[in-house]
C-alpha cells in the first residue's frame, strides 16, 4: 500500500531530524545539523532492506519513489530558508561542518554506487579481466 512508503518515509524523517537536532546539541549549534541527510540515509537502508528481503510491495515502492522525486524541491526550500550570513558569522563550526559534510559525501559516492550496481551494470572490461 503506498501509505506504508509514506509511513516509512515519515519515520525516517522523523529519525533524522531527531538525530540533527541531538548532533547540533553535542556541537553546540543552536539548529538541525544534517537532519534531512540523516533521514535520506535511514530511508535508503530502510528501503534497501525491505527490498532485499523482500517485503516492500511494488506499490509501497512506488510511493517512496513518489516522495523521493519530490525531496529535492524540499531540501531546496529548506535550504532557502537558512541564514547562511549568522552561521557564518557564528564562527568556524560552520564552515568545518560544510567542508566535512561535502568531503564525506564525495568520498561515499563509490561506495553507494557499488552496493547498488548489480553485475549487469559492470563495465565491460570488467568481465573480461575477471575471466582472465
Amino acid at each position: 500500500m503506498v501509505i506504508y512508503g509514506v509511513a516509512i518515509l515519515a519515520a525516517s524523517m522523523i529519525f533524522g531530524v531527531a538525530a540533527g537536532d541531538v548532533l547540533g546539541r553535542l556541537i553546540g549549534v543552536e539548529a538541525n545539523v544534517g537532519g534531512v541527510g540523516f533521514a535520506m540515509l535511514v530511508l535508503i537502508f530502510v528501503t534497501d532492506h525491505l527490498r532485499r528481503t523482500g517485503r516492500l510491495c511494488p506499490v509501497s515502492e512506488g510511493g517512496i519513489a513518489f516522495w523521493s522525486a519530490m525531496y529535492i524541491p524540499i531540501v531546496v526550500a529548506m535550504t532557502a530558508q537558512q541564514n547562511v550570513v549568522a552561521a557564518l558569522s557564528g564562527g568556524p563550526v560552520a564552515i568545518i561542518a560544510g567542508v566535512l559534510t561535502v568531503a564525506a559525501c564525495m568520498a561515499l559516492v563509490p561506495v553507494i554506487a557499488r552496493v547498488g550496481a548489480s553485475d549487469d551494470t559492470a563495465p565491460a572490461g570488467a568481465e573480461a579481466a575477471r575471466h582472465g
